[in-house]
């Protein structure tokens, strides 16, 4: 054990609040012990009232205690830091390894299919007259998939809709589901995502447009692809939510009779 740190202490500054570097734990700029990092000691002596900040005494450069830590036991003692570390993103990164079967029903995601091409953009399903009127959108995402058939090509539409709201993205899937456009039957539905590879392995996410979790979701609304009962057990959630969502917004009559709100 080190006579002055063990490698799981961290000390840090009062004043910045950031960690004290290693070769500097033993700086003491004051005789009443009080201590903080060799930044905030230079800023207060050389921009400020040259004060300790807990006894008031002046500062002086003659009266500073430091006994620097030698070189051999700092090497040891960051090495033993970064191994610690590594070995907490290790025990991260497999604790996160179930996640990535792991699905996750997102509130505030709306996810529509049947919407005929010519209104699959952006602009148009932002208008009030579409989705606009639920509530705030902030993103729009619209995949198109052709196949080929032996009559010709066929596109696929599926659209996510993100409300900024949760109650918003409710009102739009109970007014929108089952709803007839041009002959065509919409359907809409809470979107499901997955965990972002990045956050799995415990690195920072670069993608600032990324629409994958980068933190754990509610453990209701998680489903695994693996797992039939946890699959069953979410459907069944969604599905007691939004039936219990129904009685609370009158704006839409519950009947057998499909309508056209197009």
């Amino acid at each position: 054990m080190s006579s002055y740190l063990s490698e799981d202490e961290e000390l840090v500054c009062p004043l910045c609040m950031e960690e004290i570097d290693l070769a500097d734990r033993n700086f003491k700029p004051c005789a009443c012990g009080y201590q903080i990092c060799r930044f905030c000691w230079n800023h207060i002596l050389e921009e400020c009232n040259g004060l300790c900040p807990a006894c008031r005494r002046p500062y002086s450069k003659e009266t500073v205690e430091f006994t620097p830590i030698p070189q051999e036991e700092l090497q040891e003692i960051k090495a033993k830091k970064r191994a610690k570390e590594r070995e907490r993103k290790e025990q991260e990164q497999n604790a996160r390894k179930h996640l990535s079967n792991v699905r996750v029903v997102q509130k505030n995601l709306v996810y529509v299919i049947g919407i005929p091409a010519k209104l699959a953009t952006e602009e148009t399903l932002r208008q009030y007259e579409y989705f606009g009127k639920y509530g705030k959108i902030t993103k729009v995402v619209i995949n198109k998939k052709i196949h080929n058939t032996p009559q010709g090509t066929s596109t696929n539409i599926s659209i996510y809709i993100t409300y900024a709201k949760k109650e918003d993205a409710t009102k739009a899937i109970i007014a929108v589901d089952g709803t007839l456009c041009e002959g065509r039957t919409i359907k809409a539905s809470y979107g499901t995502t997955k965990y972002c590879t990045n956050y799995l392995k415990g690195q920072q996410c670069q993608n600032p447009n990324c629409m994958y979790l980068h933190e754990p979701g509610e453990e209701a609304d998680s489903y695994s692809k693996e797992k039939d009962e946890t699959l069953n057990q979410s459907k069944h959630n969604v599905q007691k939510e939004l039936t219990s969502a129904k009685a609370s917004f009158p704006y839409k009559e519950v009947s057998q009779k499909k309508i056209n709100l197009w």
